[in-house]
């Protein structure tokens, strides 16, 4: 079976990007919190489940390629929503998930092939008559 792996390999690794701009962020909101702005920290930490959630995204593309459409949209998705709680994993990730993606949605997948038996009909010749 044939699987949309551009797609999914492209959103794998924007959203490894994607997670660790959330880790980096994440870092930055405990250290908020700890300094007394507790009411941004919990915000920072969605970049983390963004990152997390376009990792799967990219992983299901491979696995289930029978989902390649819906799979597409959710990674367009999270790379859009990436940019303002993960810093759209350093942009970078926000591009090739965004590629990703697209390459899904638009992946066709081959017809199948058929073969088709064909009888061969092979004819003897007529026994020689009798001497």
């Amino acid at each position: 079976m044939e699987r949309p792996i551009a797609g999914g390999v492209l959103t794998i690794v924007g959203g490894v990007f994607i997670l660790l701009a959330g880790a980096i962020l994440a870092a930055l909101g405990t250290f908020l919190a700890a300094i007394g702005f507790g009411f941004a920290s919990g915000l920072l930490f969605v970049g983390l489940a963004i990152g997390l959630l376009t990792l799967v995204v990219g992983i299901v593309m491979l696995v289930a390629p029978q989902l390649h459409t819906v799979m597409g949209i959710l990674a367009i998705v999270f790379a859009v929503v990436s940019l303002p709680f993960a810093f759209g994993g350093f942009i970078l990730g926000f591009i090739l998930a965004l590629i990703g993606g697209i390459l899904a949605i638009l992946f066709k997948p081959s017809a199948p092939q058929t073969f088709t038996a064909q009888a061969t009909v092979v004819s003897t010749p007529p026994p020689p008559p009798p001497a």
